[in-house]
C-alpha cells in the first residue's frame, strides 16, 4: 500500500500491536533495563499510570489462565514503607551476545560463481564484495545478528552517500520501525518510519515515513500524536527533512534506479511459536527469548532472594538501653562497638544478669548453597530452551581441552548456529547482491557483475587441534591414502586452491633442492626462491610420476603401462 493519507490514521498499525508489544517485552530483557521490566509487567512505572500505554500492553494478559495477569516477579509492587531491592541478571543480553559471536566472530567467505561471469570479473567482483565485508561491514551484520536474537528479526537496509563513503553501506532497522508487506512469504515492500526532533512543547509527535518499492520510494512527513498519524505537512516544514526538497519529485518519489526493494529481511529462527494465528506475523522470525521470560523471571527472583538473605545475614547486637551512652539533652544515645572496657555498675543490670549475658548477638543463616544450586539450575535450563549449550556459557571453567571436546561440549550451541546460518546467508547474499546494483549505480563501481550468483561459507566455530591434525596426516600418508594437495587442504582449509598448489610446488622445492641429511640447507648456496611451475589440476598430487627413477606403487599405481 502507499503512504498513508492526512488524518488520525493509527499509528502503528494496529495490526503490529501484538508483535510489537512482545517485541517491547523482548528488548527489556535485552537491554536488562529493571525500569523497562517494570513497566511491562505492571510495576509501579510510567505504563501503569498511562492509559494508552497500560492498553497497548494488556495484550500480555492473553497468555494468562483465566484472564489475569501472570505472577511475575517484576510485577509486584514493594511492600509499603519497603525500600526496592530486586536485582536483574542479564541472561537476556548474554544470550543475544552469545548467538551473535557464533555466528559473526569471523567474516564468512564469499565467493562469486565462475559459472554466472569470467574469470576476470569474478576476481574483480569478489574483491569488491570483500570491501562491502570490511570492520564496518562485519560489525554491523554482527550488530543485525544479536538484534534479530533478542527482538526476533531484524531489517538491512543499503544506502549510499558519496560524499560520505565511496560505497553503499548497511544500515540496521529494528523491528519495530519498519510495516512490512508480505507475498507468498517473501518481502514486497516495506514502510520504514522513525519520530522526528519535536518542534515545540504542544506535544505534537513528527513522523519520517519511507515506502520502500522495487525502484522507488516515497516519502511523507506527519504531523500528529503518540497514537495517530496525523496530517501531512511539507519537507521544508521540518528541519530534518528539508533536503528531500531537492532528491524526490512533486509527489515526494525518489527513484533508485535498482530495480530491487533496497530492504532486507532477516529473521533469527522460524517458524514463531507465539505469534501462530496472528495475521502477517509468519514470516517474523522467533526471539531466542520466547518462552523463557518466566524462567528469566525466576532467576531474578532467586538471584535478589540470595542477596536479601546477605542483607538479613549481617551481623547485629541488641543491647539494654541503659548499656547505651549519651549525647547530650535532645541528641539521644549511642553504642561503641569498637569500645574495649565497659564498667558494670552492681544492681545496673539486675542482680541475676552480667552485662555479657545482657548483650544479645543475632544473625540469620545465609542460604548460599540452595540458592547457588537454584540459580544455576535456572541458568541451565534458560540455555537449554534457548538452544545454547551451557558449557558456551562459560560453565564448565577454562580448562584446556582438545577441538573434538569443546566442539562434543557445545553440541546444542553449534546445532543452534548452524539452524541460524539458514537464515543468515539468504539474507547476506541478497543484501550483498542490492549493495552491488547500487554501487554500480550511483557509487560508479567498475568491473563488478551484481548478475553473478553468490555463494557463502561460515568458518568452522571450534578449530581443529593443530596436534590431532597432524597425526591424521601422517597415518593418511603412512597408509599412501592422500595426496601433498589435500594434506595441504586438510591443514588449512581457509585457503583455496591456487594458494593450495602455491603451497604444494613450494614444499616440492623444499624436498627436491634440500640435501639428505641437510633439512635446514646449511651447506651453504642461495635459498631456493619460488619458481614458477605449470598449472596443475586440484587434487592432483605434484611430484608424483615426474621422476621416472622413484619406486612404483605395488600394480603400477598412476603408470598404468607398467601394471601386471
Amino acid at each position: 500500500m502507499p503512504l498513508p493519507p492526512s488524518g488520525s490514521t493509527p499509528w502503528p498499525p494496529p495490526k503490529l500491536e501484538i508483535p510489537h508489544a512482545d517485541m517491547d517485552m523482548w528488548r527489556a530483557w535485552y537491554a536488562g533495563d529493571t525500569g523497562h521490566l517494570a513497566q511491562v509487567y505492571g510495576g509501579t512505572a510510567a505504563y501503569t499510570r498511562n492509559g494508552v500505554a497500560r492498553a497497548f500492553f494488556d495484550v500480555d494478559k492473553r497468555r494468562a489462565v483465566g484472564g489475569d495477569e501472570l505472577r511475575m516477579f517484576w510485577g509486584q509492587d514493594p511492600s509499603p514503607g519497603q525500600q526496592a531491592a530486586k536485582l536483574h541478571v542479564p541472561i537476556g543480553g548474554d544470550i543475544a551476545e552469545m548467538s551473535a559471536n557464533l555466528l559473526w566472530a569471523e567474516v564468512p567467505q564469499v565467493t562469486v560463481d565462475l559459472d554466472s561471469t569470467d574469470k576476470a570479473t569474478a576476481a574483480s567482483t569478489q574483491a569488491q564484495i570483500g570491501r562491502y565485508l570490511d570492520d564496518r561491514g562485519h560489525a554491523k551484520m554482527r550488530e543485525a545478528a544479536e538484534l534479530a536474537a533478542g527482538l526476533s528479526n531484524v531489517y538491512l537496509r543499503v544506502v549510499w552517500d558519496v560524499e560520505l563513503r565511496p560505497r553503499p553501506w548497511l544500515d540496521v532497522i529494528p523491528a519495530t520501525g519498519v510495516v512490512p508487506e508480505w507475498r507468498w512469504g517473501m518481502l514486497a515492500a516495506a514502510t520504514v518510519w522513525r519520530e522526528l526532533e519535536p518542534l515545540d512543547d504542544v506535544g505534537g509527535v513528527w513522523r519520517l515515513l519511507e515506502y520502500h518499492t522495487p525502484g522507488l520510494i516515497e516519502y511523507g512527513v506527519y504531523k500528529g500524536d503518540h497514537a495517530t498519524l496525523g496530517m501531512r505537512m511539507e519537507f521544508s516544514d521540518h528541519h530534518e527533512t528539508e533536503f528531500l526538497s531537492s532528491r524526490t519529485d512533486d509527489k515526494g518519489r525518489q527513484a533508485t534506479g535498482v530495480d530491487r526493494l533496497l530492504i532486507t529481511h532477516l529473521p533469527n529462527v522460524l517458524p514463531n511459536r507465539v505469534w501462530d494465528g496472528v495475521p502477517d506475523t509468519a514470516p517474523l522470525g522467533r526471539s531466542d527469548f520466547a518462552g523463557i521470560e518466566p524462567m528469566m523471571d525466576g532467576l531474578d527472583e532467586a538471584w535478589s532472594s540470595w542477596m536479601r538473605d546477605l542483607r538479613l545475614g549481617k551481623a547485629r547486637v541488641v543491647v539494654p538501653q541503659e548499656m547505651l551512652d549519651t549525647n547530650g539533652p535532645g541528641n539521644g544515645a549511642s553504642f561503641d562497638l569498637d569500645k574495649e572496657l565497659l564498667v558494670s555498675v552492681s544492681g545496673f543490670l539486675g542482680d541475676d544478669k552480667s552485662m555479657k549475658d545482657s548483650i544479645t548477638e543475632v544473625q540469620f543463616a545465609i542460604r548460599v548453597e540452595d540458592h547457588e544450586r537454584t540459580a544455576k539450575a535456572l541458568r541451565r535450563q534458560i540455555l537449554a530452551s534457548a538452544g545454547y549449550s551451557a558449557q558456551s556459557y562459560g560453565e564448565e571453567g577454562t580448562v584446556a581441552v582438545t577441538a573434538t571436546e569443546v566442539a562434543a561440549r557445545k553440541e546444542e550451541s553449534l546445532t543452534t548456529r548452524g539452524l541460524k546460518i539458514l537464515y543468515q546467508r539468504p539474507a547476506l547474499l541478497e543484501v550483498l547482491t542490492t549493495m552491488m546494483w547500487v554501487d554500480v549505480k550511483h557509487c560508479g563501481a567498475k568491473k563488478v557483475d551484481p548478475s553473478a550468483e553468490l555463494t557463502a561459507s561460515w568458518p568452522q566455530a571450534v578449530q581443529p587441534d593443530p596436534e590431532a591434525t597432524a597425526r591424521t596426516l601422517s597415518l593418511l600418508e603412512s597408509a599412501g591414502a592422500i595426496s601433498t594437495f589435500m594434506k595441504v587442504k586438510m591443514r588449512s582449509p581457509e585457503l583455496d586452491d591456487g594458494e593450495v598448489l602455491a603451497e604444494v610446488r613450494r614444499i616440492r622445492d623444499d624436498k627436491s633442492h634440500t640435501p639428505a641429511g641437510d633439512p635446514f640447507n646449511t651447506a651453504g648456496g642461495e635459498s631456493n626462491e619460488e619458481q614458477p611451475v605449470g598449472e596443475v589440476e586440484p587434487g592432483f598430487d605434484e611430484g608424483q610420476a615426474e621422476d621416472l627413477n622413484e619406486e612404483e606403487p605395488v600394480g603400477g599405481g598412476s603408470r598404468p603401462e607398467l601394471a601386471a
